[in-house]
This record gives C-alpha cells, structure tokens and sequence, in this order.
C-alpha cells in the first residue's frame, strides 16, 4: 500500500480477523490495522495523516521516506577495497557503488 511516498507491508491475523499493516520506508514506527480492506485503507491513510500532524504539533520534521541518506557499516578491509576500485576509475566512493548497483539491477 501506497500513500504520500509513504509505503505499508500488510499481514493478516486468522486468528483475530484483523488486517495489520506498518509503514515500512522509514525510521519511525506507524502501524494501523482493520477488519476490512476498506477499513484498512483508511486506518492507514488516518495513521499517516495521524504520524504528520503529531510531528507539526510537536514542531517536529517528519521522518521522510528515502531521504538519500543510507548509512551502512562496511568493515575497514571492505572500505579500502571499495576505495581503491573507485580511484582506479576515476570515481568517487558513492559514484562508483551507485554503478554497481546499476549493473547489478539492469
């Protein structure tokens, strides 16, 4: 599910008949739930809009789905490798790895 670049895993509990849901793109938890699609479609659509206004309120920045940041432990070892390819050709760290991961997605 889908709403204002926010983006939902949905699961369904048999036991209980409930639809839960949780915003899955970024830091802070948002969770919802319902019994029905449709209720479920607004319990998350009200989360959000829930999550936005409790941010304004507290004159918070709300957490934003994919802000370009992505932090990630590499060890030492890895990170010299990482390095001395990218100067081999030229590149930067981040440009280089973003070709990578183009290579390895295309």
């Amino acid at each position: 599910m889908k709403y204002k670049d926010y983006i939902a895993r949905v699961d369904f509990d048999e036991s209980s008949g409930l639809f839960h849901g949780e915003v899955i793109n970024l830091r802070d938890v948002i969770t919802f739930e319902g019994e029905s699609v449709t209720e479920l479609k607004k319990s998350f659509k009200d989360s959000i809009e829930d999550y936005l206004d409790f941010c304004f309120q507290r004159g918070e920045v709300p957490d934003t789905p994919y802000n370009g940041l992505m932090s990630i432990q590499i060890p030492i070892d890895k990170q010299k490798q990482l390095f001395n390819m990218a100067a081999k050709e030229g590149k930067d760290i981040n440009t280089y790895i973003l070709d990578v991961l183009s290579l390895k997605t295309a």
